[in-house]
């Protein structure tokens, strides 16, 4: 007997619409499908080299690390972290404290606990898309408001608010070496930003995933420590750009009113933050190695960040533009005359060199002729290497182009 099949359309939820995905996440599948040697400018990790394998492989795990966790965090990790932020911009107290998957799930629970379908969220122009997708993939209507050299305009946010006539229910800010720019919010706009939260009554997501990776100029209180404890502030950590991304753990430091509703909300998604890891970090933190570590990590991304504008001036000298970030990961390229870097991404793949195309960081798609590269993960002969190669594929997508 013969089976007839007809096409069904399948019954997806609305909000499968604004689940857009991640150029930059999907570069990790493509590089993985080349054979050729690729000098790697693209995903934000840090240093191979730098990650200290050694050090959490020497933490002991018994069976039991291996067991289900706290939703709000395993008590070793909690009192381990609490102990390393005592002192800093970012201290704060365990009721505060929630131990997440990554600093994503930290941006996915501040969202499901406050975008309702429709609501206003500011992001910077440029933004780590990652985030903004989160926005969306809650209904939220997005408003990008440009990022200088003294990162988010709040000027230029205030002017919008006013012209528009609504207020956001939360403006998304990486404040410190933002990614992709590499800028740092000022003291001054720092601080109108947290009043204008206040004004507004909007959640202000302080995203940090760079801080501590300072290696020139003077440090800045976080959002965190200008708040003041303020309910609006909510802070996003994670471990990922400071020891290693594939632990997958982060925190979020929140009004203590939401801790139940954090652990509600993370229930729903992955039970518990990975236990082993969790036990891998605690130890890390207790030995005091993670001091040394992030030290020597500044030591590292200095020399490559100054490797890479170097091989930038020799190479593409009249031809762009980049920043000058005082720590984090990234330089901001912006190409004049013209190039269009999603065009040139393939271009540079095929001669061995990745980058992340500039309409990548806006939901809108208004940056074509600029591109994030990532200094942090690559040795500065390679660095220099890489760059070479980017000079050789934009003269060729300009003879392609002839």
């Amino acid at each position: 007997m013969s089976t007839i099949r007809t096409e069904a359309r399948l019954p997806l939820a609305a909000r499968s619409e604004h689940l857009v995905g991640s150029v930059i996440d999907s570069s990790t599948s493509l590089l993985a499908e080349q054979t050729h040697d690729i000098v790697r400018l693209a995903m934000g990790s840090p240093a191979q080299d730098s990650i200290p394998a050694a050090a959490l492989a020497e933490v002991p795990l018994e069976p039991h690390a291996f067991d289900y966790a706290a939703t709000e965090g395993d008590p070793m990790l909690r009192e381990a972290l609490l102990a390393q932020l005592a002192g800093t911009s970012d201290e704060t107290t365990s009721e505060r404290l929630t131990i997440t998957s990554g600093g994503m799930q930290g941006l996915d629970l501040v969202h499901k606990l406050f975008t309702d379908p429709g609501d206003l969220v500011v992001v910077e122009a440029p933004t780590y898309t990652n985030g903004s997708a989160t926005a969306l993939s809650y209904s939220a209507e997005l408003l990008e408001i440009p990022v200088d050299e003294e990162g988010l305009d709040v000027e230029r946010l205030e002017a919008e608010v006013r012209r528009t006539g609504r207020l956001p229910k939360s403006i998304y800010a990486i404040p410190t070496f933002q990614n992709p720019s590499g800028a740092t919010l000022s003291l001054e706009r720092r601080v109108r930003l947290v009043e204008l939260a206040r004004e507004w009554g909007s959640i202000l997501i302080d995203d940090d995933p760079y801080g501590l990776l300072r290696f020139s100029g003077d440090p800045l209180p976080t959002l965190h420590e200008l708040a003041e404890g303020d309910p609006l502030v909510f802070s996003v950590r994670t471990f990922s750009k400071t020891v290693a991304p594939g632990l997958r753990v982060g925190w979020v430091d929140a009004d203590p009113s939401l801790g139940q509703l954090l652990i509600n909300a993370k229930q729903a998604m992955d039970t518990c933050t990975n236990l082993p890891a969790q036990r891998q970090l605690a130890g890390f933190l207790d030995s005091g190695g993670f001091d040394a570590h992030v030290a020597g990590q500044r030591i590292v991304y200095k020399e490559r960040k100054e490797a890479m504008r170097a091989a930038l001036t020799e190479h593409f000298d009249g031809l762009a533009t980049w920043t000058d970030p005082d720590g984090g990961f990234f330089l901001w390229v912006t190409f004049d005359p013209p190039v269009d870097t999603t065009a040139l991404f393939e271009v540079a793949l095929a001669e061995g060199v990745a980058l992340i195309p500039g309409n990548a960081f806006s939901p809108g798609g208004h940056f074509p002729h600029s591109m994030r590269l990532c200094f942090a993960s690559t040795p500065p002969e390679r660095i220099a290497e890489g760059v070479a190669r980017l000079r050789r594929a934009v003269d060729r997508l300009g003879r392609e182009a002839r």
